[in-house]
């Protein structure tokens, strides 16, 4: 569709690719030796969910990612896909041949059937085990900030002011490297280190009455109170290593280990933190006023795009927009009128005080008026 708005009939393109890019292929030369080993050994379940697997990421990362770039009309964006298609299509022409062939025929055709063509071997020039190595650690990460977000139930499209990522040295480098892609998936800001996630907030204690009610029966009461009187920081990194701590019972002291006591991370302020394992990404949930307005105007865009769907447009129509309604939301759209202007293809944007023309939706508890007119 993109490459059709942009009038690119032949993808081919020989120059300088992006990570994303380099990425995508890669997978692909990985994808195409594990389907070829198995399929040399019978074994079609194992290559099919190979390349089920890779459709899932060049669908739900690589295209996702490359949106605005396929809009662009980047060359290198399309060579990558078409590459990737046309070399999948080949790889899955032994297991789906009648699927496999009519997207070859799409998009290449240089053939007359797909199964007239080679098997892609794996060329290793295009092999970057680091990038996919880097690649995963931000796609964790991004996959924890979202569960974050998630949690706080807050929408994607208010931007935050910092995300705070728990990583080792490499791990770190990794998200340095592809940096901007953590700040476009979860939209934020800015992107903050730390090497502990005790960084990320405080540790209570909580006696775990399961293992310590039978210990001390009727002299739980004193040995809860034991417990909250520890310095819950330095006990828990105790605790973590593998060592027992001293509670003090009646003048008596008893070794408490790790099954004994609850940890319980509690996060810094306004923040909100997901963990898994030794990873952890906190999203700072603070916003100001002009982090609303932004956000405003990302639902606005939001909104019109609907609009714009509603009315048959195709999508390389420019429009003529009209907006009414919530005066916060005009004056979010007021601040970000370029960004708005441009997400829609608007080649004016004109507002009216109260009701405007189509039928109202809400953002929120806001109320928005949008006509949208070819331009």
């Amino acid at each position: 569709m993109f490459a059709n708005a942009n009038g690119i009939d032949d993808p081919r393109y020989d120059g300088p690719l992006e990570e994303l890019d380099r990425w995508a292929l890669s997978r692909l030369q990985h994808v195409a030796g594990t389907a070829i080993e198995r399929l040399d050994d019978y074994d079609t379940t194992t290559a099919g969910r190979e390349i089920a697997e890779f459709v899932e990421d060049l669908s739900n990362w690589y295209v996702r990612l490359s949106r605005r770039r396929f809009w662009d009309g980047d060359r290198a964006a399309f060579w990558t896909l078409w590459r990737c298609l046309t070399d999948v299509s080949r790889l899955l022409a032994p297991l789906v041949p009648f699927v496999s062939d009519e997207i070859y025929d799409n998009l290449d055709g240089s053939q007359p059937s797909v199964h007239l063509c080679d098997y892609p071997e794996p060329d290793a020039s295009l092999r970057d085990q680091d990038l996919e190595w880097d690649m995963q650690v931000v796609r964790d990460a991004i996959e924890l900030g979202r569960a974050a977000r998630a949690q706080a139930k807050v929408k994607l499209r208010q931007p935050l002011s910092e995300a705070v990522v728990v990583a080792a040295d490499r791990e770190r480098a990794a998200i340095e490297r592809l940096q901007d892609i953590v700040l476009q998936e979860l939209n934020v800001k800015a992107v903050r280190f730390v090497s502990e996630a005790d960084e990320l907030g405080r540790w209570e204690l909580k006696p775990n009455y399961r293992s310590l009610g039978p210990r001390f029966g009727k002299q739980m009461p004193q040995v809860a109170a034991a417990v909250a009187a520890l310095d819950a920081q330095s006990v828990a990194a105790r605790l973590r290593a593998g060592e027992t701590v001293g509670l003090s019972v009646d003048g008596k002291e008893h070794p408490v280990g790790a099954d004994d006591v609850e940890l319980v991370m509690q996060p810094l302020e306004g923040y909100r933190v997901v963990r898994s394992g030794t990873h952890a990404v906190a999203l700072n949930l603070g916003v100001d006023d002009e982090l609303v307005r932004e956000g405003l105007a990302r639902e606005v865009v939001h909104a019109v795009q609907a609009a714009r769907k509603a009315a048959g447009l195709e999508v390389e129509d420019r429009i003529s927009l009209v907006l009414g309604g919530d005066r916060e939301l005009l004056q979010a759209v007021r601040a970000h009128e370029d960004y708005v202007a441009g997400e829609t293809l608007a080649t004016s944007v004109a507002y009216r005080d109260g009701t405007g023309a189509g039928e109202p939706i809400r953002i929120g508890d806001r109320e928005l008026f949008i006509a949208v007119e070819r331009a």
